[in-house]
């Protein structure tokens, strides 16, 4: 994967943007509950601690719920497609798109990459068995 332009001037999520542009996902882990949690936030949403820390995502998860959408939004996105939660691994949920495969409620999958020129990448999930 190749390096890509930092996009987030936002220091919360700038780890995120990062990692993403070198094709890694991570989530934030409380030092003080072990807690994982993704969109970050200065302070854990469990135990209200303030000692989070980025930590690498084993990028598999479960389809939590899903819709298909079959409206015309963006360029980038032609209908249709499906939109989804998934319930990553470590416990965190991630909206997201599902992407080669009929998938239902419940489904393992796995993650890819939606390339986005000079932007970092945005992750996206795929059948569990398929390839990156």
């Amino acid at each position: 994967m190749t390096e890509r332009t930092e996009v987030s001037g936002d220091p919360l999520t700038a780890p995120f943007w990062a990692a993403a542009a070198s094709g890694r996902l991570l989530v934030q882990r409380c030092a003080g509950c072990g807690g994982h949690q993704l969109y970050p936030r200065p302070f854990c949403i469990g135990c209200q601690s303030d000692d989070v820390e980025w930590v690498p995502a084993a990028g598999t998860g479960t389809v939590y719920t899903m819709t298909t959408v079959h409206m015309e939004v963006g360029p980038d996105l032609e209908p249709p497609y499906v939109v989804a939660v998934v319930e990553l691994d470590e416990g965190p949920r991630l909206l997201t798109n599902l992407v080669d495969g009929e998938f239902h409620i419940g489904d393992r999958v796995r993650l890819r990459w939606r390339d986005r020129g000079d932007l970092p990448p945005v992750p996206i999930f795929g059948p569990a068995g398929g390839g990156a």
